[in-house]
């Protein structure tokens, strides 16, 4: 168990000073955070909810972040490389983040080529509604089977231990997103557009 807790807790440092500089970013994180905890008490209740939440907003919020407002040079505090940082990232870099965004944007075509999903669904009903259903279906297939294939992807790669810590940190980000960085609005309405050093390293020590 001290192994496990080690582990994932180099796994969220790395995280951190790695891929949140900027303040936008763990604001973004922060209001992403809160949407996949929506998505998750909404997940038992109203499944359809929870998956248009977790990844229309959730994740689109929070990759704009990642895309838009994280630094893409030479990182002078960690003294590493993007690419290198790129190489190292235990879960999903920028590059496999593109791949899994491309296809999560066209699996509505594939509800449009054949509603039935090759008979799996009923025949095709009338209203958007039925639709957005089944879109819905599909992205929570799409968002197990990214969590199920890096985890194995790990567990050959790395080691099985490595793979488990990284789906726990995953499903545990929205929670501990919103402790670390729930400081970060009010940083950016002061005009503080980039973590101090100091700070960040505090931050992150502070919540492992």
């Amino acid at each position: 168990m001290q192994s496990f807790l080690a582990e994932l807790a180099e796994q969220r440092w790395d995280d951190h000073r790695y891929y949140h500089h900027n303040r936008i970013n763990q604001s973004l994180h922060v209001v992403s955070a809160l949407c996949f905890l929506s998505s998750y008490a909404l997940l038992f209740t109203n499944p359809t909810a929870a998956v248009l939440i977790g990844w229309i907003l959730a994740m689109v919020i929070r990759q704009v972040g990642h895309f838009f407002f994280e630094p893409k040079g030479y990182d002078e505090v960690n003294q590493a490389t993007f690419e290198h940082k790129e190489h190292i990232k235990v879960g999903y870099n920028l590059r496999r983040k593109q791949i899994l965004l491309g296809v999560w944007a066209l699996t509505p075509l594939v509800i449009v080529a054949d509603p039935t999903l090759f008979g799996y669904f009923g025949p095709a009903e009338p209203g958007i509604g039925h639709f957005v259903h089944r879109v819905s279906v599909l992205w929570l297939w799409l968002g197990g089977a990214a969590l199920l294939f890096r985890v194995a992807q790990l567990c050959v790669t790395r080691s099985p231990q490595t793979g488990v810590v990284w789906l726990t940190k995953i499903l545990t980000d929205p929670f501990h997103d919103i402790m670390l960085y729930h400081r970060a609005p009010l940083a950016v309405l002061r005009g503080e557009m980039m973590a101090k050093t100091a700070e960040s390293r505090l931050e992150a020590r502070s919540s492992r």
